[in-house]
């Protein structure tokens, strides 16, 4: 009997009873219950962490950073509940501490009441890192810690971020108002080069009128001495004829009888007194009449000299950015033109104090004059006109008086004017002297303002200046300089399916396994009508290879349709799991036909020895040397790696290498299996009476 018919015999047994049914219907579903609960039990357990408690304590009491208020814990908080990443509690740090201890919750998140302000201190003097607090406890769950790390990760890094672009962003503005300022800097610069070259003209033209002033104010104090000497003379002369016309009024009032014999002999004398009286008097109104007009030029030229230099010591001594050298002797000169200035007000002053007497002075002198002249052309008529002469005469003696007491006060005020003018004389010799001095600083302070305008205007070039587009483009980049560009190839939509490839196999395996609980790994029939070793063999694998492949349609179908997996090569899959069926028997059935009852120890032991080295969760290389020097010579870790390019894409290499793998452990251990069968048609005292059954 052929071994197909022999496989089909096997199966039909099944079919004898309900019993035998129900174990058929069982065997068909255990891969299905197996494989497909797993890998739907944690089919998206990341899209539903939005069901995990979680404690959310928000103790930051805000902050103010550049006179805005910032309270980053609100915004990170506002932002947890709108990622729906967990299920957030707002709760206090007491009730946090007690959920996360008894399980209430998996875990907390807590920001202290300093984690604005230390935000806001990147700005400040001593700038400190933010903390946010996480506290797991893994005896509630281990995996829920695993996870909220790396969320947690992601809140930190975009805090952080933020943080950054706002002190980013103040240092771009900051960048951008020194270079304003810097600007307006070098455009200040660039006007106070032109004052200066101004000021450096005017330093020049004072020089030059102070050189002038100097002169005239020589010739003034040349021209008071001369007046001095002058009205000292008038002082003495005009006393002198005072006292000669009161000798002679005394004498002609007191001897008015015999004056006129005496006018007769002394006519001619008289006569030359008289001129000689009006000649002085003439000469002593035009020394006056020079003063008078003279003072009030001379103190409104010092004056001007002062404020002159005034001004000068103003613009470059008393501004902080243009420090002098000259300030000291400037302030010498300027303190010696207010002094001229002042001295020649005091000449001024006294010649206004004095211009009523000056006046009166003046209209004596005239009298004087005129009298005098009259007396001097009436002297030879005197003798004849007695009784007149003798008023006249009186009347020169008044007015000669008069006259003698006006000079002796101008004698004394143009003594203090030649004092004053000499003054203003040594001060305007001083004010030149400094004028130069000024005029040589204000050309090395030209040459110094254009150094400091041009580095100015270099400076502004090299300080940047963003507009608001591109300051956001810099502190974006800035804050976050690296970022992780992933590109994932032939990504895995959720959970289960990257899990997929390690669980299905792990179902067919056991599928295989329960099967030959049921089937006999050798069939009996042919054994017993003795066979050849590989139809024998072949009658053993093939009805578990029937009952694998409708466990593999039950369960792609029930995955796909119900739990949701999608395949990249769908019937590529299946058509492997069918590969993956045939070759787990025939494992399975060689273990079994070779060690009888302990082979299913044996195959329960190798299932786990290829789910501890397939690196079906893990890579493998995570993994101790053992279970990596078992990995390359185990079928199932071909599987996984078949599996993964046809459920989720990629090259196919994989798929050909593990579907010869597969083969060779196919043929070999069929090969086995025959070599097994061949001894079992021997019957021996084991067989007989085997020392374990199961």
């Amino acid at each position: 009997m052929r071994s197909p018919r022999l496989a089909t015999l096997e199966l039909r047994r099944f079919g004898r009873g309900k019993l035998p049914r129900a174990a058929l219907v069982a065997l068909l579903v255990l891969p299905l219950l197996y494989g497909a609960l797993y890998l739907w039990s944690f089919w998206d357990p990341y899209g539903r962490l939005d069901r995990i408690p979680v404690a959310l304590v928000n103790d930051d009491r805000g902050a103010r950073a550049d006179g805005k208020k910032l309270a980053a814990g609100d915004d990170i908080t506002e932002g947890l509940r709108d990622s729906q990443v967990f299920d957030w509690h707002e709760v206090s740090a007491d009730q946090a501490r007690a959920g996360v201890e008894d399980g209430t919750y998996y875990l907390s998140l807590t920001m202290p009441a300093d984690f604005s302000r230390r935000i806001a201190s990147s700005s400040g003097d001593s700038p400190r890192t933010g903390a946010l607090q996480v506290r797991t406890n893994d005896a509630n769950n281990y995996i829920v810690g695993q996870i909220s790390r790396t969320v947690f990760s992601e809140v930190r890094t975009a805090a952080s971020t933020k943080a950054s672009r706002s002190f980013l962003d103040r240092i771009f503005v900051s960048f951008s108002d020194i270079h304003g300022e810097t600007v307006r800097a070098a455009r200040g610069a660039d006007d106070l080069e032109g004052g200066i070259g101004k000021a450096e003209q005017g330093s020049k033209d004072l020089a030059d009128g102070l050189k002038d002033a100097k002169k005239g104010s020589g010739k003034l104090s040349t021209g008071l001495t001369k007046l001095t000497g002058g009205a000292d003379d008038l002082e003495d002369g005009s006393k002198r004829v005072a006292q000669g016309t009161q000798t002679l009024a005394d004498k002609v009032n007191g001897l008015a009888d015999k004056v006129g014999p005496f006018l007769a002999d002394n006519d001619e004398s008289i006569g030359d007194t008289a001129q000689l009286v009006a000649d002085s008097a003439a000469g002593l109104r035009r020394d006056l009449d020079t003063l008078v007009r003279r003072a009030p030029t001379a103190a409104e030229e010092a004056h001007t000299n002062s404020a002159t230099l005034d001004a000068v010591y103003q613009a470059r001594c008393e501004d902080p950015l243009l420090p002098d050298a000259a300030c000291a002797d400037l302030k010498k000169a300027k303190q010696a033109a207010a002094d001229a200035a002042k001295v020649a007000d005091d000449v001024n002053t006294l010649i206004a104090d004095l211009s009523g007497d000056l006046k009166k002075l003046d209209g004596h002198l005239d009298t004087l004059q005129k009298h005098a002249q009259t007396l001097a052309d009436r002297a030879p008529h005197l003798s004849e006109d007695l009784d007149d002469a003798v008023s006249k005469i009186n009347e020169l003696n008044t007015g000669a008086g008069k006259v003698a007491a006006g000079a002796k006060r101008l004698h004394t005020g143009l003594g203090t004017a030649e004092t004053g003018a000499t003054d203003l004389d040594q001060g305007v010799g001083d004010l030149k002297t400094g004028a130069v001095d000024l005029n040589g600083g204000m050309y090395k302070l030209v040459d110094g303002s254009g150094e400091l305008s041009d580095g100015l205007h270099s400076g502004a070039e090299q300080i940047p200046d963003y507009d608001r587009q591109d300051r956001d483009l810099r502190t974006e980049v800035m804050a976050d300089p690296v970022r992780l560009v992933s590109e994932d190839l032939h990504k895995a939509p959720n959970y289960g399916t990257g899990f997929a490839p390690y669980f299905i196999p792990l179902s067919l395996w056991v599928g295989a396994m329960v099967a030959y609980m049921l089937i006999a790994p050798l069939n009996r029939r042919a054994l017993a009508a003795g066979a050849s070793a590989w139809r024998i063999a072949l009658a053993g694998w093939l009805p578990v290879v029937a009952i694998g492949v409708l466990q593999t349609v039950a369960l792609m179908s029930v995955l796909h349709w119900a739990v949701g997996l999608e395949m990249a090569r769908a019937a590529g899959t299946v058509g492997f799991l069918f590969l993956v069926t045939a070759c787990f028997a025939a494992i399975v059935q060689w273990l079994n036909a070779r060690f009888g009852a302990a082979g299913r120890i044996l195959v329960l032991a190798l299932l786990m020895l290829q789910l501890t080295s397939a690196g079906g969760t893990y890579p493998v290389q995570t993994s101790p040397a053992f279970f990596n020097a078992l990995h390359p010579f185990l079928p199932m870790s071909h599987v996984v790696e078949a599996l993964r390019r046809l459920i989720t894409g990629g090259g196919l290499g994989p798929v050909w290498e593990a579907c010869a793998v597969l083969a060779a452990f196919t043929a070999g251990a069929l090969a086995l299996t025959a070599v097994s069968a061949r001894r079992r048609q021997v019957w021996t005292l084991d067989r007989l009476h085997p020392e374990l059954t199961l």
